[in-house]
């Protein structure tokens, strides 16, 4: 009795620091989830309050279990500021970009090898743009990834004389991203972590 007891609390133990030691390598990276995609802006998506309102969950459980936070922006006005949903707290890592790829031209990939981060979650705007590009490089990197389908947003395309319609470029987007990212939903990532 006392050897199996013994034996529980080491087994809770290492399975403890395992855990601890895994969240230390994960941060959150949130890709720009600006005003201008919101109503009114001069990019607006389909439903980008939805996307940043399930970000802010998935921000509030990083911050809750103090893990790295990575805010990504656009270099691009008016209304480049990050929306207030997420808005980075003044000790959370910014990140700004002038290309799509938010690793190139930045410092984002020196900035995560210095915290020791291996795993990505992924969340923002536009799904088939940047959101797309920073799963791929990060991928080509080596890390691991997590894409939050419902924390993401994008719109309607038009290709010569066909509309795209948004739920069909997401959704498309997410199916070829399965081979770079484990894709699921906020209440799933949220429910096993």
């Amino acid at each position: 009795m006392i050897k199996r007891l013994i034996l529980t609390v080491i087994i809770t133990l290492t399975m403890c620091w395992n855990i601890s030691a895994q969240g230390k390598k994960t941060a959150l990276l949130l890709i720009d989830i600006q005003d201008f995609y919101f109503p009114g802006g001069r990019s607006e998506l389909v439903e980008p309050e939805k996307a940043a309102s399930n970000s802010a969950l998935l921000l509030e459980r990083f911050r809750n279990k103090d893990l790295v936070v990575v805010h990504v922006r656009h270099n691009s006005e008016p209304g480049g500021k990050i929306n207030d949903i997420v808005r980075p707290l003044p000790d959370e890592k910014i990140i700004s970009k002038s290309d799509v790829n938010s690793f190139k031209g930045t410092g984002l990939q020196e900035f995560l090898q210095s915290a020791g981060i291996d795993t990505l979650v992924i969340c923002g705007m536009q799904t088939q743009m940047c959101v797309e590009a920073a799963v791929r490089a990060a991928s080509d990197l080596g890390y691991k990834c997590i894409l939050v389908h419902d924390a993401c947003a994008t719109k309607d395309l038009k290709f010569g004389d066909r509309v795209i319609k948004s739920e069909d470029v997401h959704y498309a987007t997410l199916s070829t991203l399965r081979s770079y990212a484990i894709v699921e939903s906020t209440e799933e990532f949220l429910n096993k972590k």
